[in-house]
C-alpha cells in the first residue's frame, strides 16, 4: 500500500515537471496575475469611446491630409500622453511624418479595332488611374496582351512574359494565382495551393507589369478571387489616390480594372472567349496572347504633396538590456474620406475599418499603463496612415524605422478585426502556421476557451492586404489576427452570415458605422488576449522565430545574423 502511495506520488511529480516545461517559456507569462489585473482596463465602455470619436461625422472619414487626419492626430496624441505614456518619435513628437503626393485623375478610355469602337464608362466599365505626376497622361492606340495570371516566378518555373514583348502596351491580367490542378485537386506544391500567394495580389501585378515595360495594366475583377465586390473598386477610385513618390520610377501611365463583363466584351471584341483564354492560362504550355484591339486614354491630374503622419507612442521597457527591444502593435486610422458625389450619406466613417483596431490598440495601450510591474521590454503603439492607399503609412515606416527593424521583436496588426456580433469560441489568424507568434496567441487564447482557426479563404490573400505585410516583407514576424466564426450560443452559419453580410454591405461603404446592435462583448476579449500576447513577448527574452519555410525567414536571420 505504502509502494502504491510512493508511486502514485512519484507519478504526479512526473506530471507536475512536465507540466512545467511549457511555463517556462510563453505561457508562463500570459498567467500572469499582473496582466490579469491589467487588462480589466480594456473594456466596452471605453472601446464604445474611441470608436464613436474616430467614426463620428465630424471627423469626415480620416482621409489622409484633411481636417479628419488633424482631429484624429490630435486625438490620438492627447489619449497616449493622458495615459503616460512617451512620445514614440526619438525627436520628442507623437508623430512621424510621410510625404505623400495625391493624385485625381479623370480619363477617356476605348478599346478600338477594325470593326468596332467601345467608349467605356468611367467607374462603370473600367476603374483606374495613373500615379504620373503630370497634368496630362495620354496613351494613344497601344497594342493590347493578354498575359495569363500576369507572374513572373522563376521558383515555380512559371513565367506569362516569356516570348512577348509588352514594352509600351497595355496588358491585360488575371487576378490571384493560377488554380493548378493536380489529381482533381489543388496543387499544393505551386502557388500556396489554396493560399494566395504575393504574386496573386492586385500590387503584384502593377509592379511586374511596370518590370516588363507596360504602358498599362487592367486587371480583370472578379469577386470570388478579388474578395470583394466591384463597386469596393468603384468607390475607392472615386477620388484623389495617394502614393510616395520613388525618384527612380516612372509610374505606369495607366492601371486599373475591369469587372468581367468589360472582359468579356473586350475579348468578343477580339473573336475570343473569356473563359476559354482564362482557362489556358493556366496550362503549362500557356503563351501570351496579342489582342487585335488598342487602348487609349486621355487622363487629366491634379497634384498635390503633403505630410500625412503616422501616431507613434511608447510604452518604456524596465529591463536594463531588454529595453532597446521593442514590440509594435499597429493599426491603420485612416478610411476613405466623403465623397460629394454621393446623394444623402457622403461620409465613409469606417467604423469597423479601421476605428475598431485603432480603438483596440489605444485601449490595449491603457492596459499596459495598468501594469504594476511593468513590461522588460518597450511596446511601441503604432498607428499609421494610408493603408487604405496600398499601405503606404506602414511601408514607410518599414523603410525609415523609428527604432531598429534587427531590434523589434515582433509585429501585432489590428485591422477591422472588430468582432461586432459577440464572443466567439474560436480566433481566426490569418497566415496560421507563419510564426512561433501563433504559439503564443494559442496559450492566450486557451485561457478564454478559445481555439485558433486559419483563414477560411486564403485563396483571397488577406496576409497581403494589410499593414503587417510590409514589417513582414522586411523579415519581423507580425500576426494578423480577425473576429472568430463559431459564435457562443448562435454557431458558425451565423458567425459567417455575419462576416459576409459585413463584407458585402458595409465593407468600404458608407454604412461602415457603428450600429445599435452591435455587441462589443468578443472585442473586449479579444483585445485582451492580444495584450496578453504582447505583454509575453515583452516578457520572454526569446525572440519569436519564423516557422520553417516561411518566405520571411531568410530575410530576417540575414538581418540579425548582420548585427
Amino acid at each position: 500500500m505504502v509502494m502504491k502511495r510512493f508511486q502514485s506520488l512519484l507519478l504526479i511529480f512526473i506530471i507536475l515537471i512536465g507540466c512545467e516545461k511549457p511555463l517556462e517559456g510563453w505561457n508562463k507569462y500570459v498567467h500572469s496575475e499582473d496582466v490579469f489585473n491589467a487588462q480589466k482596463a480594456i473594456t466596452e465602455q471605453r472601446l464604445r469611446q474611441h470608436i464613436s470619436t474616430l467614426a463620428s461625422d465630424g471627423f469626415e472619414g480620416r482621409f489622409p491630409g484633411t481636417i479628419g487626419e488633424e482631429l484624429t492626430v490630435d486625438y490620438l496624441s492627447k489619449t497616449f500622453e493622458g495615459l503616460g505614456l512617451l512620445p514614440g518619435n526619438p525627436n520628442g513628437t507623437w508623430i512621424q511624418k510621410a510625404t505623400m503626393t495625391g493624385v485625381t485623375s479623370k480619363y477617356k478610355t476605348q478599346f478600338l479595332t477594325n470593326d468596332e469602337r467601345w467608349v467605356m464608362k468611367a467607374g462603370i466599365d473600367i476603374a483606374g488611374n495613373s500615379y504620373q505626376t503630370q497634368d496630362k497622361v495620354d496613351i494613344n492606340k497601344a497594342d493590347m496582351v493578354f498575359c495569363g495570371y500576369g507572374i513572373n516566378a522563376p521558383e515555380y518555373n512559371w513565367n506569362d512574359f516569356e516570348g512577348v514583348d509588352v514594352k509600351g502596351k497595355v496588358i491585360v491580367v488575371l487576378v490571384s494565382d493560377p488554380p493548378i490542378m493536380k489529381n482533381g485537386e489543388m496543387d499544393e506544391s505551386m502557388f500556396g495551393g489554396k493560399a494566395m500567394t504575393y504574386y496573386g495580389r492586385w500590387s503584384y501585378k502593377f509592379e511586374e507589369g511596370l518590370r516588363q515595360g507596360a504602358a498599362g495594366v487592367l486587371v480583370v475583377h472578379e469577386t470570388a478571387p478579388a474578395g470583394y465586390p466591384f463597386a469596393v473598386l468603384q468607390g475607392g477610385y472615386d477620388g484623389e489616390q495617394l502614393m510616395i513618390e520613388d525618384p527612380n520610377l516612372t509610374p505606369l501611365a495607366f492601371q486599373g480594372w475591369i469587372p468581367l463583363t468589360t472582359a468579356e466584351r473586350l475579348f468578343n471584341m477580339n473573336g475570343m472567349k473569356y473563359q476559354e483564354l482564362k482557362t489556358s492560362a493556366i496550362q503549362p504550355d500557356f503563351k501570351a496572347v496579342p489582342l487585335q484591339a488598342t487602348f487609349t486614354s486621355k487622363m487629366t491630374n491634379e497634384v498635390r504633396r503633403f505630410d500625412s503622419n503616422n501616431i507613434v507612442a511608447k510604452y518604456e521597457g524596465t529591463d536594463p538590456v531588454l529595453k532597446d527591444e521593442y514590440i509594435i502593435y499597429t493599426a491603420h486610422w485612416d478610411h476613405l474620406g466623403k465623397n460629394i458625389k454621393l446623394d444623402g450619406d457622403q461620409i465613409y466613417n469606417g467604423a469597423n475599418d479601421n476605428a475598431s483596431g485603432t480603438g483596440i490598440i489605444m485601449n490595449i495601450a491603457e492596459a499596459f499603463s495598468q501594469l504594476v510591474q511593468g513590461s522588460k521590454r518597450s511596446i511601441l503603439f503604432l498607428a499609421v496612415t494610408a493603408e487604405e492607399q496600398g499601405l503606404l503609412g506602414a511601408t514607410y515606416y518599414s523603410i525609415n524605422p523609428l527604432v531598429p527593424l534587427e531590434k523589434t521583436v515582433a509585429v501585432m496588426n489590428i485591422d477591422a478585426m472588430g468582432n461586432t456580433y459577440g464572443k466567439t469560441k474560436d480566433l481566426i489568424v490569418v497566415g496560421k502556421g507563419n510564426s512561433e507568434l501563433d504559439v503564443i496567441l494559442g496559450f492566450a487564447a486557451t485561457q478564454d476557451g478559445k481555439y485558433l482557426i486559419p483563414d477560411a479563404e486564403p485563396e483571397k490573400g488577406f496576409y497581403y492586404r494589410s499593414d503587417h505585410f510590409a514589417f513582414a516583407k522586411q523579415g519581423i514576424p507580425a500576426l494578423y489576427v480577425d473576429g472568430g466564426l463559431d459564435v457562443v450560443g448562435k454557431g458558425k452559419e451565423y458567425g459567417h452570415k455575419m462576416k459576409e453580410k459585413y463584407t458585402n454591405i458595409d465593407y468600404h461603404a458608407v454604412t461602415d458605422e457603428i450600429k445599435e446592435d452591435w455587441d462589443f462583448s468578443g472585442m473586449v476579449e479579444d483585445a485582451r488576449i492580444l495584450f496578453r500576447v504582447g505583454y509575453a513577448i515583452g516578457q520572454h527574452n526569446k525572440w519569436p522565430q519564423w516557422s520553417e519555410g516561411t518566405e520571411f525567414k531568410a530575410k530576417r536571420e540575414a538581418m540579425l545574423k548582420s548585427n
